[in-house]
């Protein structure tokens, strides 16, 4: 393979559908919004802007040049990308270059709304935000001063999402929001159903967030009452049956203190069970919600002499804590795949090693060169210098490979690759940390006091979904599956991408059964299980997201959580014909296989989702609207 540092010079070379999403999204436009920027341009500035922090730690001009043409190569040759916003804003003038970012919701009208106006001054600048609305008193608790009582998490949940509706008409990258409660809030009845009605909260994300200890009760009793707590008091109660689940307020439940262990078996009120089957019948619904054990988070996290951390990212890959920001990037595994046939390749480790300590690189100098929106996330970005380090193409360097992604051999690829990466960064945040010094809190995390290592970013690996920049890279998206070898991609607003696996279409033509015939089947049917014309290893080497059962999809997910520091953005698939029972055990599987989150999606459960094949209008739906970016 060509060296990374041979690449400086090389125009990027690009797929039709890469070069009408720069265009769309990414390119510079005059004041006409005609496109002044060419993508060779693009790479320039960005690596340019991010080359030119060198110098802030001693770098000389010679060696500025060289990290300039370092960044410019990994990008060009496709073989990393920064995220989105990273690639819009650096070098221009808006400045910020992080996608992720979480921002506390007090309990008082006063911080509740400085939260939404920080919210507006984030998504302005194209970043998506995550909240825990755990701290604010459900609806019917008493408000001290003036007599009256709380509306509740959910009153307050939409006029964030309108806030955000209002402030993303005229941005160029929509960001999106989660918004997470615990399962033990008083109003968790009406977050469980908040989308019911899929018009509502349209640009939220929604998870529980489970402790360990619940998660235990329901395994061992799931008869036993579910006992709520206000989070303003402390105090306890049950929540009846009879309720009203859109309109209770806590006016309407008894406390707990005095109520038999077996008030829930006998039908009064609700049990661990019941609440259970009620989330996962949503997520059957809609997809949501999905769920966050949170204990599983706090106990990776770096800085717990910092604080807890309550939310993460839109996306779930990136717990934060309150004003913390995370830049994010991928390397495409794919391009370190040198393949002459199905199952005849080789990985390029040494190459890959080399781009994840540039990629390293490259975005802790995101963290100097980034303009944050607010004084509160830049202190805490400066002292915790979190970064985001995951993979994309993985689908894509399995087929390389010759390995069925549903396979043992497959996940233990994925464990291979994410081993490689996790040791790779955390090597080049040591060696970073040796030239630069050590991110601020250091001392009392716990890189000092129990990994005894210096470390230059609190958290160095996260695994994103990499929407848009794997199309700009022209592989298969994070970890996940293909959906189909060839189908529709609505990206950007209605617009509708063609797209066709390029291995794939390698092999079918090397194999003499590539035909246009056959590629429109594909995208119609969305497998290649019953074409005959497809000679079966390579039936069995190509397979998509729902040829297996959600099983894999969640061992794959699993494989890449033990070797990740922050978390791993990946949907479960499930075909439309899915019960309500496959949907549970696979949230069950989720907490015995040690993920940190879990996430759903039931084939056509929306109007508009992620991907579709070309005959889903038949159906009456429309062509996929993917927002999510690495």
């Amino acid at each position: 393979m060509t060296s990374l540092d041979d690449m400086n010079a090389v125009a990027p070379e690009l797929s039709a559908n890469a070069r009408r999403v720069l265009e769309d999204r990414y390119l510079r436009k005059d004041e006409t919004g005609r496109v002044v920027e060419t993508p060779q341009e693009l790479f320039d500035r960005v690596s340019r802007t991010l080359a030119e922090v060198e110098a802030i730690h001693g770098a000389d001009d010679g060696e500025v040049a060289l990290w300039r043409r370092r960044f410019y190569g990994m990008m060009a040759s496709r073989r990393f990308l920064p995220s989105s916003p990273t690639l819009m804003n650096a070098g221009r003038q808006a400045g910020t270059l992080s996608a992720c970012f979480v921002l506390p919701v007090p309990d008082s009208v006063e911080g509740i709304f400085e939260s939404i106006r920080d919210t507006a001054l984030i998504q302005k600048a194209g970043g998506g935000t995550g909240f825990a609305f755990d701290e604010l008193r459900p609806a019917g608790d008493s408000i001290s001063g003036n007599g009256g009582t709380a509306s509740g998490p959910i009153s307050f949940l939409k006029a964030f999402s309108e806030a955000t509706n209002a402030i993303q008409r005229g941005v160029l990258r929509r960001g999106a929001n989660m918004g997470m409660m615990a399962v033990d809030h008083p109003d968790i009845l009406k977050f469980l159903n908040a989308k019911q009605d899929l018009a509502c909260l349209t640009n939220y994300n929604l998870s529980v967030k489970i402790t360990d200890e619940w998660m235990e009760g329901l395994l061992a009793d799931p008869d036993a009452a579910h006992v709520v707590r206000n989070p303003r008091t402390g105090e306890r109660f049950l929540l009846p049956r009879s309720l009203d689940i859109h309109q209770y307020d806590l006016r309407s439940l008894p406390a707990a203190d005095g109520q038999g262990p077996g008030a829930a078996a006998a039908g009064r009120f609700w049990s661990r069970g019941d609440v259970w089957r009620a989330l996962v019948a949503n997520a059957h619904a809609t997809g949501e919600p999905g769920v966050v054990f949170i204990d599983r988070i706090n106990q990776a996290n770096p800085t717990p002499h910092v604080g807890r951390m309550e939310a993460t990212n839109p996306c779930g890959e990136q717990p934060l804590l309150p004003y913390e920001a995370c830049n994010l990037g991928s390397v495409n595994l794919a391009a370190f795949v040198d393949s002459t046939g199905p199952g005849v390749a080789t990985v390029d480790w040494e190459g890959l090693g080399q781009a994840i300590r540039w990629a390293v690189r490259l975005l802790d100098n995101v963290i100097d060169a980034n303009r944050y929106p607010l004084p509160r996330i830049a202190e805490m970005c400066d002292a915790n210098r979190k970064i985001g380090l995951g993979v994309m193409g993985y689908a894509d360097a399995l087929f390389k490979l010759g390995v069925p992604y549903d396979s043992e051999e497959g996940a233990e690829w994925g464990r291979r690759f994410m081993g490689f990466v996790q040791e790779q960064a955390h090597a080049a945040g040591e060696e970073l940390a040796e030239q630069r010094g050590c991110f601020a809190n250091w001392p009392g995390s716990t890189w000092q006091t129990v990994h005894r290592r210096k470390m230059r970013n609190a958290c160095s690996t996260a695994v994103a979904p990499t929407g848009t920049i794997s199309i700009i890279a022209n592989c298969s998206a994070g970890i996940e599956p293909v959906f189909s070898l060839a189908f529709v991609r609505n990206v950007m607003d209605g617009q509708r991408l063609i797209e066709i696996n390029p291995v794939f279409e390698r092999v079918a033509r090397a194999g003499g059964f590539h035909s246009d015939e056959l590629m429109e089947r594909i995208a119609r049917v969305g497998s290649l299980a019953e074409m005959a014309e497809v000679p079966e290893p390579v039936r069995r080497l190509f397979v998509c997201a729902h040829d297996f059962s959600p099983e894999w999809h969640l061992r794959q997910q699993a494989a890449f959580q033990e070797s990740c520091d922050s978390a791993v953005s990946k949907t479960i698939n499930f075909p439309r014909e899915a019960t309500v029972e496959q949907v549970d055990r696979v949230y069950r599987r989720a907490y015995q296989l040690r993920c940190k989150g879990v996430t759903v999606y039931r084939d056509g459960c929306r109007d508009r989702q992620p991907m579709a094949l070309v005959n889903a209008d038949a159906r009456g739906e429309l062509p996929p609207g993917m927002q999510a970016d690495g």
